[in-house]
């Protein structure tokens, strides 16, 4: 567990109130979506979760640069909120996270399980998504998982990369 001063906490207040109010609201946007996606993993079976990720986006399809802005804004935020939280936001609640904010924004995302064996040969999950060819949190290390489902399941086709992003706006 993460040793939390006095300090830290007040150095973290006075940097929060130092940034643009628009960056204030997107990081609290981030921080309400990450414990929404713990309670999420924490309490929910796995294909609800899976439900969730794939509810249906009812915004129009952002431009081009939109959609390239909004994808930073919202991994910038989904990154800096789940170091400094005090509950677990691992790949899955950033997963989940990343995908709602991106979905009130009218962007489309697929959110990708996928499955490896670690070097312990025991089996290691992970959680990423992507908007078209842009990695929204967790790509990093996606080429060492296998795909065992993506949310939602209409837009893979198994490469993760060939999936038209503003087709979910059109189901």
């Amino acid at each position: 567990m993460r040793k939390v001063t006095v300090e830290k906490v007040h150095a973290m207040i006075r940097k929060f109130w130092q940034l643009q109010w628009n960056d204030r609201l997107i990081l609290i946007e981030a921080i309400l979506m990450l414990a929404l996606g713990a309670v999420v993993v924490a309490t929910l079976p796995f294909r609800w979760a899976g439900h969730l990720s794939a509810l249906r986006i009812r915004r129009v399809d952002p431009s081009s640069e939109s959609r390239a802005l909004a994808v930073k804004r919202v991994r910038w935020a989904v990154l800096a909120s789940a170091r400094r939280v005090p509950w677990r936001a691992l790949c899955f609640e950033q997963g989940i996270a990343a995908q709602l904010m991106l979905r009130r924004r009218g962007v489309a995302s697929v959110l990708f399980f996928g499955a490896a064996l670690s070097d312990k040969k025991a089996l290691a999950a992970h959680v990423w998504v992507r908007n078209g060819d842009l990695d929204v949190v967790g790509g990093e290390s996606a080429s060492e998982f296998a795909v065992l489902a993506t949310f939602p399941p209409a837009l893979f086709d198994r490469s993760g990369r060939d999936y038209d992003p503003r087709a979910r706006t059109r189901l």
